[in-house]
């Protein structure tokens, strides 16, 4: 994915921007996995299905990790087999750049190890 969206950091917003129009939100979903949806253009979820609890809290230590060194955070929902994950920009109440790196960078995360 080189030079792609999971390339790039996140910028600081700190708001004083509006969140992103239809127009570049739809660019910007065609570069991330078919797997998230865009709720009524606010913010990012991707419901990821797995074995077990261990396995959902692992990947949810994985994201954290990632979004810690990124700063920028998603909710995170751990259940049984489940984590269930939501990115938006909480300083301006919508979705920025910031939340489809992070997107592009939680796919990364799921790709299979290449040997």
């Amino acid at each position: 994915m080189s030079g792609g969206l999971a390339d790039r950091s996140c910028v600081p917003c700190r708001g004083g921007v509006p969140p992103l129009g239809a127009e570049r939100v739809a660019e910007l979903r065609r570069q991330i996995s078919a797997e998230w949806t865009v709720v009524d253009g606010h913010h990012l979820e991707r419901d990821v299905k797995l074995k077990n609890f261990r396995q959902a809290m692992v990947l949810a230590n994985r994201v954290a990790e990632v979004a810690e060194a990124q700063g920028h955070h998603p909710d995170l929902l751990v259940s049984w087999g489940r984590l269930k994950i939501t990115f938006f920009t909480h300083a301006i109440d919508g979705l920025h750049e910031n939340d489809f790196i992070m997107a592009a960078r939680v796919d990364a995360l799921l790709l299979p190890s290449v040997p």
